[in-house]
Parts: structure tokens; C-alpha cells; sequence
């Protein structure tokens, strides 16, 4: 199936509907609103300002909403006063998105839109992404995953329509490390440090992980540090906020996600980076199980392992055992936090 195909089926989900839109922003969720604003009856955006958002976050959020000619709500909830949220345990995420899409759900309703959505789309589901739980428990669509777009492709249709979105939509707090106290300060200096990289270079994406006193910077360009001795400008502005020791992460940061299983001999495999609740798995796939033991379960041609691994065999093409994967994704629930 093409890109354009992909595109279609999304559109077909959206026609005539009054759709309501966790909003960022970012790639995903810009393509959604894009496309509802095309087909969809009404379309309402809805951004959330949890004070831990990139700067300009919530400019870019208004400055899209109406280029696309939608409504557009803020809710502002100040995650410093959530206690558990400060202490950063392993659900943050989950906790995060609860929080938020509790909001968006009860302000979609008083508004009288009853096909709630979000960005997230098929690449997301092979990444440790906890967040995804509760789109699955509040009932919110997800016609990106439905159309099996990745990242990749989502980008791919973006610029080849010239339509414009922040790569920068991340929550801050996701710079430090699990188990750390979130803090004020600590967002600040975050903050402070991608904007100055941002400003001082051509870099588009910028994160900077706090770990203590130990600075980690992660870039999409790592030529735009490396030049002209921007490095240790870097680091001088770096040390000057406080961190002990900079280190630049040679690895650049990629956001065109997509999906690439290893097949072979009509079978196919792919480890992800997490756990599976079977228990809640099998709920979901009830009518297609044929085996089951404490670890694994088994469908005509499909195994899911507790460990993550899934394993497909059977499969006369690579695109065919690409699209049962992705057919059996959106099925998985996986443990948090393991």
C-alpha cells in the first residue's frame, strides 16, 4: 500500500465526523488536523500546557491551529503541583498522558465532539511509549495506526505538501532520568540549554538529559556542534548552568521513524523493547488463539513471547509478514515500569 493509499484511509475515517484532537503540534498531530480540516464536519484542537513544554510550544500550537482554520482550546494544568508526577517513577509517562487526555476528553465532550483522536501512528508502537495504555484505556482513535503510517511516511507527506511543524514538541521532563525528582530548576536549565543550542546553530531537534551533574547532549546535526568550535561554547554555557561535565552523544537524533523486522525463510522476528502482559493481550485476541502456556502465546502463525519477542513464520513475502506484524501490534499490551 502507497503513501497516497495510507492517506486516503485516514481521510475516510475522519469524513463528516466532529473530531477533537490532542494537539502538539508536532509532526503527527499537525497531519491529523490537517486532514480533519479537509474532511471532517468540525475539527477542535486541543493543546495542553503542563509548564514543561519547549519554548514556543504553545505559540506553534495557535500559530497552526488557525493557518488550518479550526478551533483551538488550551487547558492549562500545572504538573509542578502533582506531587506524584514530580517524583518521576517509572509510569511517568503513563501518568502524564492520563492526566492530560482526562482533560481532553472531558472538554471534547462539553464541546460536543465525539470522535476523539490522537497522532500516534504505527512506529510508535515499537518504541518504549508507555503513553500508548491510556489512548488505548480512554477510548481515543488512532487513524494513523489504523492506515499503518510510520513516522517516516508521516514526514514524508508533510514536506512533500509543504506543511509546516515543530520537531521540538517533547516534554521536558522527559530529559531526566526515571527516579530523579523532577524539578523546577532542573526544567529550567533544560530549557535554557536547547534554547541556546537551537539559537547558536542550525540544529532542529536538541535534548538535553540531565543527569546530576553530568550534561548529555543528543543533536539531529552533529557537524552544526562540531564546527567553528561551537562545541565549547557549548560547554562553557553548559558548565556556567551548573552541570560538572558535558558529553555530546555521538549518536544523531532521528525522528523518521519506521518499522524493519528481519525475515528469513518466510519467517520473520522483531524483539521490542519491553515486556507484554499477556493477561491483557489475550483479551484482545481471544477468537485467534490456538496455544497458551505461562510465557507465550500462539496464533495460527504468530507467537507472542512475554519477553517481547514476536515471532511470525509461514509468510510467502516480506511485505506480507511486515503487515501481520503490524496487524498484531495494536493488539499488544505491554507492562510498565519492568
Amino acid at each position: 500500500m502507497n503513501l497516497e493509499d495510507k492517506i486516503d484511509i485516514v481521510k475516510d475515517i475522519l469524513k463528516d465526523k466532529r473530531v477533537a484532537i490532542g494537539f502538539s503540534g508536532g509532526a503527527d498531530s499537525t497531519l491529523i488536523a490537517y486532514l480533519s480540516s479537509e474532511v471532517a464536519e468540525d475539527t477542535l484542537a486541543i493543546t495542553i500546557n503542563n509548564h514543561l513544554l519547549p519554548s514556543g510550544f504553545i505559540e506553534n500550537t495557535k500559530r497552526v491551529a488557525e493557518s488550518f482554520g479550526i478551533k483551538h482550546e488550551i487547558i492549562d494544568i500545572n504538573f509542578y503541583d502533582n506531587e506524584y508526577f514530580l517524583s518521576n517513577d517509572s509510569k511517568r509517562c503513563y501518568t502524564c498522558r492520563n492526566l492530560m487526555y482526562s482533560e481532553i476528553q472531558k472538554l471534547a465532550s462539553e464541546k460536543g465532539f465525539d470522535f476523539i483522536c490522537d497522532g500516534n501512528n504505527i512506529s510508535d508502537l515499537v518504541i518504549d511509549r508507555p503513553g500508548i495504555l491510556v489512548t488505548y484505556k480512554k477510548g481515543f482513535k488512532t487513524p494513523f495506526i489504523e492506515a499503518k503510517l510510520t513516522s517516516k511516511e508521516i514526514h514524508e507527506y508533510l514536506n512533500k505538501n509543504d506543511i509546516p511543524y515543530s520537531r521540538s514538541t517533547t516534554c521536558l521532563a522527559t530529559r531526566i532520568p526515571t527516579n530523579t525528582q523532577t524539578t523546577e530548576e532542573k526544567i529550567n536549565r533544560i530549557s535554557h540549554l536547547e534554547d541556546y543550542i537551537l539559537s547558536n546553530t542550525d540544529c532542529e531537534i536538541v535534548k538535553v538529559r540531565d543527569n546530576d551533574k553530568f550534561a548529555i547532549i543528543e543533536v539531529d546535526n552533529l557537524n552544526e556542534i562540531l564546527k567553528d568550535d561551537k562545541f565549547k561554547q557549548i560547554r562553557d554555557e553548559t558548565l556556567e548552568t551548573g552541570f560538572r561535565k558535558v558529553a555530546l552523544n555521538l549518536s544523531e537524533l532521528d525522528d523518521d521513524e519506521f518499522i524493519e523486522i528481519e525475515y528469513e525463510n518466510e519467517s520473520f522476528s522483531y524483539q521490542l523493547p519491553f515486556t507484554i502482559n499477556l493477561e491483557n493481550t489475550k483479551g484482545q485476541i481471544e477468537d485467534k488463539i490456538i496455544n497458551e502456556s505461562e510465557d507465550k502465546i500462539e496464533l495460527d502463525n504468530i507467537a507472542i513471547n512475554q519477553n517481547g519477542l514476536i515471532e511470525g513464520k509461514n509468510f510467502n513475502t516480506y511485505e506480507d509478514a511486515l503487515n501481520n506484524f503490524m496487524d498484531i501490534l495494536s493488539k499488544l499490551r505491554r507492562n510498565i515500569g519492568d
